[in-house]
Order: structure tokens, then sequence, then C-alpha cells
């Protein structure tokens, strides 16, 4: 076990998942896959597994990785398709009209043991509207059919991407390079963090604060702030979109009575407003609340979007509010 960046825990997840399954094929855009550990080790897919399995070669185009990737779990073999954070959503409407239905509208004959590593750019300030956005992991989890995972450390990477690649079902695994920053500790061996479970990573009695991601990442950096202005706080990871972990959440909020969630995507029709939906049903006078970007495209200059993202201090703002 060692401190691994994210970028090397998932890569790390397919490579032991490749050599415990022959025909495993990852398609990866726009570069070969390797990474290298801060203690030296590379990892180098091309190298170890050759092509066919990693193919070398391909155009600089989402639509064909991805159909290339569905076509080749159609025959039941796991595949990945590697999609870079500034082309998100051009491959949509494949996971819409197939990806998602397939496996369903034959009864389960068509298997669909596919991965979507989606790189997600995140609120960077800088870089502008098209190459700093959040939250379209939401729009994903709105199709029937597909399992939806964001990590928040590197441990969690790795343990659900083999979990998604065990898994029958089509996974979009959201990968925000924002984890790469946090520190944790990595197993060398594999395992699994179940698709569907929840962390509690602080318990409390004062508020609910749930966020995922690089919300969750801000989240932690509220924590002793939260705890200076005396406020309780259990704070939750889903860890997934899709299914949503909900029994958690509830059984948290109806011991504390608050929820806030924190969400780095829009405020209108985001995760946000999902979790909060099925609270106020399971938990029926809830003192409920969120904080998430605004409905604007993300600006490029660093005081205007660190201006307009739930950051600690705003988060830390916004659960006094509610115990106030």
């Amino acid at each position: 076990m060692a401190v691994k960046p994210g970028n090397y825990a998932v890569l790390e997840a397919v490579q032991q998942e490749m050599q415990n399954d022959p025909h495993m094929t990852i398609l990866y855009e726009y570069q070969r896959p390797t990474a290298v550990s801060p203690m030296g080790q590379v990892i180098d897919l091309y190298k170890e597994f050759g092509e066919p399995r990693v193919p070398d070669w391909g155009p600089i185009d989402e639509e064909w990785f991805v159909g290339g990737a569905a076509g080749i779990a159609m025959t039941g073999v796991k595949a990945i398709a590697h999609v870079p954070s500034m082309c998100t959503l051009r491959s949509f409407e494949l996971v819409f009209n197939q990806i998602g239905k397939l496996r369903h509208m034959t009864g389960g004959q068509l298997g669909m043991p596919l991965v979507i590593w989606q790189d997600a750019a995140g609120r960077a300030p800088g870089m502008a509207g098209q190459h700093a956005d959040a939250g379209q992991e939401a729009l994903y989890a709105a199709i029937p059919g597909i399992k939806v995972v964001v990590p928040a450390n590197p441990y969690d990477a790795k343990g659900l991407m083999i979990a998604a690649l065990r898994d029958p079902d089509p996974v979009i695994f959201f990968h925000y390079g924002a984890i790469n920053s946090v520190q944790t500790d990595v197993p060398d061996e594999a395992y699994v963090v179940n698709i569907g479970e929840a962390v509690t990573r602080q318990e409390g009695t004062d508020i609910t604060i749930v966020g995922f991601g690089p919300a969750a990442i801000e989240i932690n950096n509220a924590v002793s702030g939260l705890k200076d202005a005396g406020i309780s706080a259990e704070i939750i990871d889903p860890r997934t979109l899709k299914p949503l972990p909900i029994d958690s959440l509830v059984a948290s909020v109806k011991k504390t009575g608050k929820l806030l969630v924190v969400d780095h995507g829009h405020e209108t029709l985001g995760t946000a407003a999902e979790i909060i939906t099925r609270i106020a049903m399971a938990v029926p006078g809830a003192k409920v609340s969120r904080s998430t970007f605004p409905d604007a495209p993300p600006p490029g200059a660093r005081e205007m979007i660190s201006w307009m993202t739930p950051d600690a201090p705003k988060i830390i703002a916004a659960a006094k509010a509610m115990m106030a």
C-alpha cells in the first residue's frame, strides 16, 4: 500500500483486470495509457498488452472510440472507452439510444460489459467555458440502463473502476482531475468499492452534508471551519449517482433533521435537486438546502469562477445559515 495519484490508481485497476482477463480491451483516445507512481513504477498498457487489446491508432473521434468499445462489449468482451475532458458529451447520443438500452431490449441476451472512463474538467480558473465545466454526470444519470460513479479520492477511484469493470451493466466512470491532489493510501492488490454504496466520512448530529467528486473535496476542506463554528456535521459521499444510495442518506437526515447538498454542477435539475427531492419525500419536515454552481457558463476570470464555485467558505456559511 502506498500513496498514489488518481490517474495511477485508476490505470492500476485497469491493468490488474486486464491481467486477469485475456480478452479485455481498452480504447484510449488522445495518447497512450501510461502513468508513473511517486515511487517511480511505470504502467504502460500498450507495452504490456500490445495490439489489438490496446490499439495505438484511430482518429481523435469520441463517437468512434465509444461506439467501438460498445461494439466490443456487445460480443461479451469487457471494454473501456477513455474520453478526454474537453469532449464530455460527444458520445451522449450513443449512450442514450444504444448503450443504455440494448441489454434491456434483448432481455439480457446481449451483454454490455462496458465502462466509459470519462475525464471531467472541473471548475478550474482560467480555462473558460468549454474547459471548466462540472455536473455532466447528472445528464448521464438521467438515462435508464446505465450506472454512474464519481470517486472523490484515489482509493475510491481504483475500487470503483474495478467494480465497474466487473459489472454486467454499462458504467460511466466520471474522473475529475481534482482527485489527483488528494492524498490517500491505495492498496497494491485489487479490491472493490461497491457500486451503490455510500461512505460516511464523518459522523455528526447537527446536520447532514452530502457531496461527491470535487464537492466532497471542498466539504473536507470545510471540516475544521465547521468544527470551529460548533457544528457537528455528518458528512456523506454517495460515490454512486446511479443507483443512488438513498437509504444511507435518509438514515442520516432522520438523525440530524437537516440536509445540505453540495454540488459543483449547475443548480437547475442537477444531482443536488434529485437528492433533495428524495429526502423530502422520505423524511417529511426535514430542513433542506443546497450549495451549487449558478445556472451560468463558467467564466475564465479566476476571481469570478472562485466567487461562483461552492467552496469551503460557502459550505460553512450555508451550514451556519441552516443552524440559525
